[in-house]
C-alpha cells in the first residue's frame, strides 16, 4: 500500500509549511487527488489518522477532492474527461491522447491555527 507512504509525504509538507509560516496546528487538509493518480482516496483516508497521530495534524480533518482526469487528443485537438489512460477520443475515435490532468496529488488547502 504505497498510501501510507504518500500520506508520510503530506505530513511533511505540513510539517516544512509550519515551520516557514509559523502555526502550531493543522485543523483541516484538503488533499486533491486525480483519478489518473493511482491513488485510492479511502487508503489515504485509512492512513491518514494513524501517520498524522502525535504531530502537528493530530485529529485533523481530511478532506479529499477527486479530480476528473482530462486529455487532449493529439489527432483533433479535442480536450476531453477521461476515466482511464486508455480512453477514445470521443470526437474522432483516436486513442492518441495526451493526459492534461487529473494525475496528481496535491494539498490544496489548509486550515491551522
Amino acid at each position: 500500500m504505497h498510501e501510507l507512504s504518500l500520506t508520510q509525504g503530506v505530513l511533511d509538507i505540513l510539517e516544512d509549511y509550519a515551520k516557514q509560516n509559523d502555526f502550531k496546528r493543522v485543523k483541516t487538509v484538503w488533499l486533491e487527488i486525480g483519478k489518473l493518480s493511482h491513488v485510492q482516496p479511502e487508503a489515504m483516508t485509512f492512513c491518514f489518522d494513524t501517520v498524522m497521530k502525535d504531530s502537528i495534524a493530530d485529529g485533523a480533518k481530511l478532506i479529499i477532492i477527486e479530480t476528473p482526469g482530462q486529455a487532449i487528443c493529439v489527432d483533433c485537438g479535442t480536450q476531453t474527461e477521461i476515466t482511464s489512460r486508455i480512453a477514445e477520443c470521443p470526437d474522432c475515435g483516436s486513442y492518441k491522447l495526451h493526459v492534461s490532468g487529473g494525475d496528481e496529488m496535491r494539498v490544496k488547502e489548509l486550515e491551522v491555527e
